[in-house]
């Protein structure tokens, strides 16, 4: 999972990018059907919709790789794998975290080089290699999980990613038993049914030294406030609470809208050329209607009283556009496809190209809101004053019948 080599070598894990009908569109917005993790095994083969391919021909290619099927009628992509892609295709045990919270718990709890965090429980492992990643071979990952086949399952998946080093998973309970831990965590994150439970053991578990900070992942609202309280009980403050939501927007780019002044311009001129055609159409339709009382034309003047018939410069009996004194000023101003493409013509000196049309980038948020998977209860532990005695448990307070008066 760490290798910083370049090439692939056998053992390695690598995510295999299956060939999207949507090319165009980022990694990280593809499905799981297009993103799978693959462990390179010599004489194994992988098979798919775009193909067939054996684990020997990756070994020796760069990461980021695309390589062909065997048949030549689909590719895939051979990426290096990051937490971020490992979430996305990872084999699920449990519901897990995704980039959107687990980006938010890191930064919250200040997870960064060095630091020694808790974690229970461990799941389908997605929170578990980003922390593994933000904490480094310099910090600790104490990671707890009840089940004992999803346990085993993780630990495999730690060993195999070079993780184990610096993640220690123990297969417990912590809401009975606790964490085995005292004064050793700058920070604990639970992913508990009943994290309530856990918050004494977890108070047990941060280093009094300094200030330390825990999370919460619930998904309903009333195992947030059952943990609210526990840890106003426990003497944990800033205690806070999000949800956090995805609205992707879509960018694209349109062309820039002219100005009013420019549309008022060409709404003028429309308007004066509709004008102009109404007036003609009344002199035709007054010329048509004098002609028709009058004597009966001559055979060769047929064309006159076409004409005289014609509604806005047009011929009706051919169709055919006739040709006015407006049409040659139009000819005049226009220029000609020789002008156009930029060389002379006889009918004027070529004019230069038009400007490309300038285009701006909006974006568009989508209604439907994505993301949301459960709320994140935050709080902070402060250390004691210095001089301060720790408070007295119930086992010292002496019971009020055997006080003396």
């Amino acid at each position: 999972m760490w290798s910083t080599a370049r090439e692939i070598a056998a053992g390695d894990t690598v995510i295999v990018w299956l060939a999207s009908p949507f090319p165009t569109s980022s990694i990280l917005h593809q499905t799981r059907d297009f993103i799978q993790p693959l462990v390179v095994t010599p004489g194994k083969d992988f098979n798919s919709k775009y193909g067939n391919y054996r684990h020997s021909d990756f070994i020796g290619m760069p990461f980021g790789s695309k390589v062909g099927s065997r048949s030549g009628k689909g590719f895939i992509h051979l990426l290096r794998p990051t937490p971020e892609l490992w979430t996305m295709a990872l084999p699920h045990r449990t519901q897990i975290l995704y980039i959107a919270d687990i980006s938010f718990i890191i930064s919250y709890l200040d997870i960064r080089r060095g630091s020694r965090v808790i974690e229970a429980g461990t799941g389908s492992g997605s929170f578990s290699h980003s922390v593994a990643r933000s904490i480094g071979p310099t910090g600790h990952l104490w990671s707890y999980e009840f089940h004992e086949a999803r346990a085993q399952k993780a630990r495999d998946e730690f060993t195999q990613h070079k993780m184990s080093d610096f993640v220690t998973l123990t297969h417990q309970n912590v809401c009975k038993d606790g964490f085995n831990l005292t004064d050793a965590a700058d920070s604990v994150f639970l992913d508990l049914p009943a994290p309530w439970d856990a918050v004494e053991h977890a108070k047990q578990a941060l280093r009094k030294d300094r200030t330390t900070r825990i999370s919460c992942f619930s998904p309903c609202m009333e195992q947030v406030l059952r943990t609210v309280s526990a840890l106003n009980d426990a003497g944990f403050i800033d205690i806070t609470m999000y949800e956090t939501l995805i609205r992707p927007h879509d960018v694209a780019q349109v062309p820039v809208l002219q100005p009013i002044s420019d549309m008022e311009e060409k709404l003028k001129k429309s308007e004066e050329i509709r004008e102009i055609k109404r007036l003609r159409q009344i002199a035709a339709k007054q010329k048509t209607d004098e002609s028709a009382h009058g004597e009966k034309r001559k055979r060769d003047d047929g064309d006159d009283e076409q004409e005289a018939e014609a509604v806005d410069g047009e011929d009706v009996g051919s169709g055919k556009k006739l040709k006015t004194e407006d049409d040659d000023e139009m000819a005049d101003s226009t220029p000609s496809r020789d002008v156009v493409n930029g060389s002379s013509s006889s009918r004027g000196p070529a004019v230069a190209f038009a400007p490309p049309l300038q285009k701006i980038s909006v974006s568009k948020a989508i209604v439907e809101v994505r993301g949301h998977t459960s709320y994140l209860t935050f709080a902070t532990l402060l250390p004691p004053m210095p001089g301060a005695s720790p408070p007295a448990s119930s086992e010292d307070v002496a019971p009020l019948d055997s006080v003396s008066t």
